[in-house]
């Protein structure tokens, strides 16, 4: 493209949007227009980017300034009703809400496992769960090797994956304070097994999204899957343990060594050294640490894995922004 790439950040102001500009940054996509957009309340207030303060304007008015493309930070009803509309002006979105994720017209996106889902039709990508991102990272290489057929996921999730306002919540009872209330619970000094809503089946809607959007970033919808997830008091950084059945068998050393190999990947597993993956030490990195992998001598074929990301970085922002960088090349 000869003219200077536009690219609109809506939900610019919040916690998952600063970060998608930082990470702008960090990859260098800066010689472009910015078009930082939030809600209404937010408009005329000003964001850092690239050494310059930028104006945050409406989402109306990114739509008429015909962006290339636009990253969605700003909640599913936002992007139901905006993302079309962002589209039909020519500009390709990344949505980082549920609000797209399982329509079966919209790829669903790890930029190092699937990006060749996504067609030059397609004006509208999803980006995955931030829990599902970081586990399929590490599942990725080892579902190709060996098919997977049985998940049991337990999540062990910071506040920030509810925002902002969960955030203050847990700084604020870690003082003593009493403040505004993001859980119905408190969370300092505790822990919930409640994440997103319950539904009729008894499962949250966190848990079930680890279910059907793995099955679709991996193409197999045979894939058994069953999770629980817990809100821990952790500020960032998103935890699993994992256990996996696979339908091949497999030496450990092998999968180690897939998982070596698996851009974005980390291996932290070295127990007599007490090293391992922990939010403290993902925080603020965009990849995914995995270790403690053991065979499960419980089952045949069975494995266990603990994944550790940053759930802001690469189970939010990162992936977003890899995902445009990936499209910007293919389509230069």
């Amino acid at each position: 493209m000869s003219e200077k790439l536009k690219i609109a950040v809506v939900g610019a102001t919040g916690l998952v949007g600063s970060k998608m500009l930082q990470v702008m940054e960090e990859y260098g996509l800066t010689n472009i227009e910015l078009l930082p957009a939030a809600s209404a309340k937010s408009v005329g207030k000003e964001v850092r980017f690239a050494a310059q303060n930028h104006r945050v304007m409406s989402v109306e008015d990114a739509i008429a300034a015909h962006p290339h493309y636009a990253i969605f930070s700003a909640g599913g009803s936002t992007s139901l009703t905006y993302a079309p509309r962002f589209a039909e002006v020519g500009c390709t979105v990344v949505d980082n809400s549920s609000a797209w994720r399982m329509d079966p017209n919209v790829p669903l996106v790890v930029p190092e496992i699937n990006m060749d889902a996504v067609k030059p039709e397609h004006r509208i990508i999803a980006n995955p769960n931030c829990s599902t991102i970081q586990m399929v990272m590490a599942l990725a290489p080892i579902h190709k090797a060996y098919g997977i057929k049985r998940l049991v996921i337990s999540t062990y999730q910071s506040v920030s994956g509810s925002g902002i306002k969960a955030l203050r919540q847990l700084e604020s009872e870690e003082r003593g304070e009493e403040g505004e209330k993001a859980y119905p619970y408190p969370i300092h000094r505790n822990l919930f097994p409640h994440g997103g809503d319950f539904q009729n089946d008894g499962y949250t809607t966190e848990e079930t999204k680890l279910l059907n959007e793995t099955r679709k970033i991996l193409s197999d919808p045979n894939i058994g899957v069953t999770a629980t997830v817990v809100r821990v008091p952790v500020s960032g950084g998103h935890s699993e343990a994992v256990n996996v059945e696979t339908r091949q068998p497999f030496e450990l050393a092998d999968i180690r060594t897939l998982l070596e190999q698996m851009p974005g990947v980390r291996l932290v597993d070295d127990p007599a050294r007490l090293l391992y993956p922990m939010p403290l030490f993902a925080y603020d990195k965009n990849e995914v640490f995995v270790g403690r992998i053991r065979r499960d001598e419980s089952i045949e074929n069975g494995l266990n894995l603990w994944i550790v990301a940053d759930n802001i970085r690469k189970g939010a922002a990162t992936n977003a922004v890899q995902i445009v960088l990936q499209l910007i090349a293919q389509r230069a």
